[in-house]
């Protein structure tokens, strides 16, 4: 069954790329319409930024959804994991961008989702990540020393992202062609290290975090 979230960008007789529509727009299998929110045009320091300068958003309001995509072996649906109302970070290169009511949008698939939220901002609080992945406030201290005295080097290659950290939430689980929930291996306070350049970077705040898929987890400690 599609959800929907009632708002005017909605309603009947829309405009999607300037041409006038039946209905409304309706997600099918695993995509996700998305409101995206307007882009910064301003800095914390307070100057304007135009045309090209001003920061691209990819986060908004999930407008609808479609009803999941099917497991190719089981034919078990595998569920969308957020609903209407609630607010998306997706991947910068991800989904496909339309003009829908004379306002932009974005078709995602489910797979894009980095963090999702209720309420009006994201905070470390409100923030959740989706299915198996885990939200991880990144380090970029030269060297990690661990409680046992284990020290773990970053490396020095020019360009290197973090990719220690703490975790800081962590996903319910990916689902099973059998429609039960693996739960992943890892708990809130773990420090963890993962693959160079696995994360997808989200800016929360004025502080780094990096949402990182439970398989490019490479240890704990």
């Amino acid at each position: 069954m599609h959800s929907t979230f009632t708002a005017k960008s909605v309603a009947r007789g829309a405009i999607l790329e300037g041409r006038e529509i039946e209905g409304t727009l309706t997600p099918t299998n695993n995509f996700i319409l998305v409101k995206v929110a307007k882009a910064v045009e301003q800095t914390t320091g307070g100057i304007l930024l135009t045309g090209s300068a001003k920061i691209k958003k990819t986060e908004g309001l999930v407008i609808s959804t479609g009803p999941g995509r099917t497991h190719s072996e089981s034919g078990i649906l595998l569920p969308i994991p957020v609903t209407p109302g609630e607010s998306v970070v997706y991947g910068k290169y991800d989904g496909t961008e339309i003009d829908y009511d004379g306002e932009k949008h974005a078709l995602i698939r489910d797979d894009d989702i980095l963090v999702k939220w209720k309420g009006e901002q994201l905070t470390q609080e409100s923030a959740e990540v989706v299915r198996d992945n885990v939200l991880v406030r990144v380090t970029d201290n030269k060297e990690e020393e661990t409680t046992s005295g284990l020290v773990i080097a970053s490396t020095a290659k020019k360009g290197s992202k973090p990719s220690t950290g703490e975790v800081i939430k962590v996903g319910p689980g990916m689902m099973a062609s059998n429609g039960e929930i693996i739960k992943v291996d890892i708990q809130e306070g773990d420090m963890v290290k993962f693959r160079d350049f696995a994360g997808n970077e989200v800016m929360i705040g004025d502080e780094e975090f990096a949402v990182v898929r439970m398989g490019d987890v490479l240890a704990k400690f």
